[in-house]
């Protein structure tokens, strides 16, 4: 057991599916099978029911789950106890509402307990407005979303302003149209059954996504909404179909059932300027790389 391999056991673990994974941590899909086969025999036990291409935790494998987040944690405190960063100052950080709810807690939590002299300043926005403030200097980095390959151009600009900036995936989120619960299953926009699509501002890239995605099939109207918890009691009144990534569905425990369909795999970067980074910089990127996954997999036990 190593420590790479705990590091791919909890990407998996996160994001259910070795190919989600195996992007998370910058490795191909095979060596993360081989890496989590190797640590099932050498602990004598299986982690992962397999269903498909889903990735679920057995019961032994949400024990271990608890112990491989420990052992990140000791591990990163280490490392800082022999070649301690000294961060200073202010950081200034930018991310998407949907980053902040699921991925962000654990990791906020182990830099404030790690380094509570630096002030750390957190904004929410849409990823066009957030990658704009990093350019600017309003904000020392920004968690956002890119859009898939597919619909780049149609986003004018995107990936120019991306081009003067430091780019780094650090999760997958898998994005979804949520329905009503008696809506019936659909395969493309043109099966939807309700009045409008509800989403957060313009500047969301989820939202361009889905609106990309609907406007192939009907001419849906779209309903702007404040919070994803606004999404879904819109939803509710079962007219409106919500765009939003499964770690939030996840993360709600929504008292009423609802249905879904995957627009699929969405990166969310980390984007912060070349060469003009504080330093406390450095510091939370350690701390965000050891504790991402754990707070979304913790809500959906």
């Amino acid at each position: 057991m190593d420590l790479s391999s705990i590091e791919i056991f909890l990407a998996v673990a996160s994001d259910r599916s070795v190919t989600k994974a195996a992007k998370a941590v910058g490795r191909v899909p095979s060596n993360v099978t081989t890496r989590v086969q190797q640590l099932e025999e050498d602990l004598g036990v299986s982690l992962f029911s397999r269903d498909g291409k889903k990735m679920t935790l057995t019961r032994e494998g949400e024990t271990f789950f608890a112990y491989a987040n420990r052992l990140m944690a000791l591990a990163l405190e280490a490392r800082q106890a022999v070649r301690p960063l000294a961060p200073s100052g202010t950081l200034r950080v930018g991310t998407m509402e949907s980053t902040a709810a699921s991925r962000l807690p654990a990791a906020l939590t182990q830099f404030n307990q790690m380094w509570p002299d630096v002030s750390l300043h957190l904004t929410m926005g849409a990823s066009r407005d957030l990658i704009r403030d990093v350019l600017s200097d309003a904000l020392d980095c920004a968690l956002i979303a890119r859009p898939p390959k597919t619909m780049r151009e149609e986003v004018s600009g995107f990936d120019a302003e991306l081009k003067a900036l430091e780019i780094e995936p650090v999760f997958v989120e898998d994005l979804l149209i949520v329905l009503p619960s008696g809506h019936p299953s659909i395969k493309s926009a043109a099966d939807l059954r309700v009045g409008s699509l509800a989403a957060l501002e313009p500047g969301c890239t989820y939202r361009r996504i889905a609106e990309n995605w609907a406007r192939k099939s009907s001419a849906l109207p779209t309903s702007e909404l404040g919070s994803y918890h606004a999404i879904l009691a819109s939803v509710a009144t079962g007219n409106t179909a919500g765009v939003m990534p499964r770690s939030v569905l996840d993360l709600m425990h929504w008292p009423t059932p609802v249905q879904t369909h995957q627009l699929g795999p969405v990166d969310t970067l980390l984007v912060y300027r070349r060469n003009d980074r504080p330093s406390a910089f450095n510091a939370f990127h350690e701390v965000l790389s050891a504790t991402k996954g754990r707070d979304i997999r913790l809500a959906t036990n």
